[in-house]
């Protein structure tokens, strides 16, 4: 058996286990014998992650929940395998992350990237349980408290468990945010909205699904809200922008007659 290594109470992150990179974060949550894995990553490393909890003297048996904070191709490629390890824990996840992994969608994912070579498999698998805002998860004693936070995608979900915020991918500890795509589903005042409501609320740490946790920073997300803020009005962000202040300037420009100087 191995030291289980928390990084809080009850909470359990697989890269820092392996200590060493595996890919996206891997929760596992424990109260008691049950447990729980938030986002499982890529396929090939799922047997790895299973053995390290076997290690750790957890059953497999009692794994409750397989929970996908959304369908990104880095985060649910390995869902079907693990849920071939440990058939008796529930498959959870929005109704959009459980349409794009029953669909198999290589698009809206990320599997499929033509332009840049990209091409992924994307194991289909029907979801056991619907999940979305207000509901909870019950493990143990303890309870998660699902929050809908769309912006990186539309079915993107967060989970509060006491002070801690499993974030997905709303903000990193360098203030970056998970990518914004309108191929991708992402929405910016979505993201604004999803960003606020972090920033109102009196977690403390926010626990990503990618890089280390971070304590929550009011003035980073302020400066992280007004940035994607001035995103809604640049053409670099496509049709994902809501306006082009440009155009309508250029527009009153040309119908007052005003020639480039």
């Amino acid at each position: 058996m191995i030291d289980r290594t928390e990084i809080f109470p009850n909470v359990i992150e697989m890269n820092y286990q392996a200590r060493k990179r595996l890919g996206c974060c891997v929760y596992l949550v424990f109260d008691g014998p049950d447990w729980m894995l938030i986002d499982i990553g890529y396929e090939d490393t799922v047997e790895e992650i299973i053995e390290l909890i076997r290690q750790m003297d957890f059953s497999l048996a009692n794994c409750r929940y397989l929970v996908a904070t959304h369908a990104d191709v880095d985060h649910i490629q390995g869902l079907k395998r693990a849920k071939e390890l440990l058939p008796q824990a529930e498959t959870i996840g929005h109704p959009e992350s459980a349409r794009l992994l029953k669909d198999g969608d290589r698009i809206v994912t990320y599997a499929e990237i033509s332009a840049q070579d990209i091409s992924i498999d994307l194991p289909t698998l029907s979801l056991d349980r619907i999940i979305n805002e207000g509901e909870t998860l019950a493990l143990g004693s303890k309870t998660l408290d699902v929050w809908h936070t769309p912006g990186h995608t539309d079915g993107m979900l967060s989970f509060r468990l006491d002070n801690l915020l499993f974030c997905a991918d709303n903000i990193y500890r360098d203030g970056c945010v998970g990518n914004i795509d309108a191929h991708h589903g992402s929405d910016i005042p979505d993201f604004i909205e999803s960003l606020t409501r972090i920033r109102d609320s009196d977690v403390e740490w926010l626990l990503p699904s990618h890089g280390p946790p971070f304590r929550k920073d009011n003035a980073q997300l302020d400066s992280t809200i007004a940035r994607l803020d001035g995103y809604q009005h640049m053409a670099d962000f496509g049709t994902c922008a809501v306006d082009w202040p440009l155009l309508d300037e250029w527009e009153d420009e040309v119908a007052r007659g005003v020639l480039p100087k």
